[in-house]
């Protein structure tokens, strides 16, 4: 089916014309004006997709949001997806593209996985200006006697490069102060952090300019606002406070705005289009990055808070594949039928179910199917749910699209309309800060001993001096294990796990703790999708 002009989307969308503000043919921004003139109007069921912990067998997060959308719109149930905006580090990197795969895809695809509509440069050029205003500052006397070695603002990149993670600016004379300084990826920084949480324009510029940059000599934090260039960030982010209008496969209408990591961030589109959204449809899909255990709970504990929003259910993505890699099989046996090593994965599964429960919501699990899944396995997935009463949909939308989805759409209905959510976060957000860590530590990965290094430790205290206390816990950890450590599969328990380092997000609310060989700046790997692109048209 052929991309449509995006007015003919909008207007699909009941969006008025003097609302859109288009990017060519296929794309076009929202005014935010149009939010107010749907401030009479009820809010829509909320949908959360959200996976099992990620393997190289693949899930299928979007593209299951995508095919459930227009599985929605083959029963002629209206809705509205939101999606994160695609980053250039993974599109080059490992992973590729972030529109979906097959039938079940956004387009325009390769404009949404570069450039789209330059919200990410807009980012990335606000955050580099912060770093270049503090070194003037330094420069030129420093008048705000930032101490160099508490600098604490990096600069950014949208790309991964691991060479930038340490480096040294000012070198040689007139050159400025000579500290040791880095980058981090855009998607990781507080900037898309406050983009993703800010409820509009005013909220976006209050949380801008309570970003902590460095730290003076004797310890008192500068902020944005000490800078003085607040309203020159401002003007570089106007344009990309407006959320995205694109389409999928099937001429189903999508708001892809915001775009931060789940693993080093918080891992979901912004608030500005999911609210929009909740405003202009029955039925709002939107997706966590990562697994449950990242990118659900901090939807959940963060983004519904700040938000004022209500989950009303989860789909849980999973496949055989994946289910049988957590149960023991390497990924070049996972075309042989082995039920044992399945029954042993299912745990994975299991356990990001009933951490879902403990945020008191209805879940759906949607099982991507591939043709090499056998009909015994598939047996297995259906009684193993059927037995413990969860819904359950086998989903063939990437062959097929929203034909693929009808069932998933259904259920999903079904479940909307009879099983009440009764959301609640985990944590009570005034706890102090330890007991938030540990609480997301033992209830969501299942671990044992929480151990924090000494300089973890100072930070924490730091931060509740200044007045974080009460502030979001937004943790950094490998999507890859429920643990601290890549390599351990399947559903663990009781094992050690340890803050190393903890961050401040001030505008954000939120502290960072790092555990792990987590990086704020990813690297690329020996052969990346960028080198694989050689024999492509361009």
């Amino acid at each position: 089916m052929p991309l449509l002009k995006i007015n003919t989307i909008a207007a699909r969308a009941s969006i008025p014309e003097n609302y859109v503000e288009p990017y060519g043919f296929y794309k076009a921004k929202i005014d935010p004006a149009y939010m107010d003139s749907l401030s009479d109007r009820p809010n829509g069921k909320l949908v959360l997709v959200t996976a099992i912990t990620p393997t190289k067998a693949g899930e299928g997060k979007t593209t299951t949001s995508i095919a459930l959308q227009e599985g929605f719109g083959k029963i002629n149930v209206p809705s509205m997806l939101c999606l994160r905006e695609p980053a250039l580090g993974p599109v080059f990197g490992i992973k590729g593209g972030a529109t979906g795969g097959g039938k079940a895809s956004i387009g325009p695809a390769e404009d949404i996985n570069l450039h789209f509509t330059g919200d990410m440069h807009a980012l990335t050029s606000s955050i580099n200006l912060i770093s270049a205003v503090i070194d003037n500052s330094l420069f030129h006397g420093n008048p705000l006697q930032i101490d160099p070695t508490r600098v604490v603002w990096k600069r950014a990149m949208d790309m991964n490069d691991r060479s930038l993670r340490e480096i040294t600016i000012g070198q040689g004379k007139k050159n400025g102060v000579e500290r040791k300084d880095g980058f981090v990826i855009t998607v990781a920084s507080e900037m898309m952090a406050i983009l993703c949480l800010a409820r509009d324009a005013t909220d976006f510029w209050n949380r801008l300019s309570r970003i902590i940059v460095a730290y003076t000599y004797d310890q008192k934090p500068i902020t944005v606002k000490d800078l003085r260039c607040t309203h020159a960030v401002m003007k570089l982010m106007k344009e990309a406070l407006k959320p995205n209008l694109v389409q999928t496969l099937e001429n189903e209408p999508c708001l892809v705005h915001g775009g931060p990591f789940a693993n080093i961030a918080h891992g979901c589109n912004s608030l500005l289009a999911t609210k929009l959204a909740l405003k202009m449809a029955p039925i709002v899909i939107t997706e966590a990055g990562f697994a449950a255990d990242l990118g659900a709970e901090k939807f959940l504990d963060i983004v519904c808070q700040e938000g004022d929003l209500h989950c009303d259910a989860v789909v849980m993505v999973a496949t055989i594949r994946a289910l049988k890699m957590h149960g023991g099989v390497p990924f070049e046996a996972l075309e042989e039928e082995n039920l044992a090593a399945l029954a042993s994965g299912m745990a994975n599964l299991e356990t990001h179910l009933e951490n879902m429960k403990k945020y008191g919501l209805p879940v759906v699990v949607a099982i991507n199917h591939f043709a090499a899944d056998t009909e015994a396995e598939t047996r297995f997935v259906e009684s193993w749910c059927e037995k413990r009463g969860y819904v359950y949909s086998f989903v063939d939308g990437f062959a097929k699209g929203g034909e693929g989805a009808i069932d998933l759409a259904k259920k999903v209905q079904k479940v909307l309309e009879q099983e009440p959510s009764h959301y609640h976060p985990l944590y009570d957000r005034h706890a102090p800060l330890k007991n938030k860590i540990e609480t997301i530590c033992h209830e969501i990965y299942r671990a044992g001993e929480v151990r924090y290094t000494a300089e973890a430790e100072e930070q924490l205290k730091q931060y509740a001096a200044l007045g974080f206390e009460n502030a979001y816990i937004c943790m950094a950890k490998t999507p890859n294990s429920f643990t601290d450590d890549p390599k351990i599969y399947g559903a663990p328990r009781n094992f050690p796990i340890t803050i190393r380092e903890v961050n401040l997000s001030a505008g954000a609310n939120f502290v960072i703790p790092l555990t792990g060989q987590i990086m704020t700046m990813p690297g690329l790997p020996t052969i990346p999708s960028a080198i694989k692109m050689e024999d492509e048209p361009w």
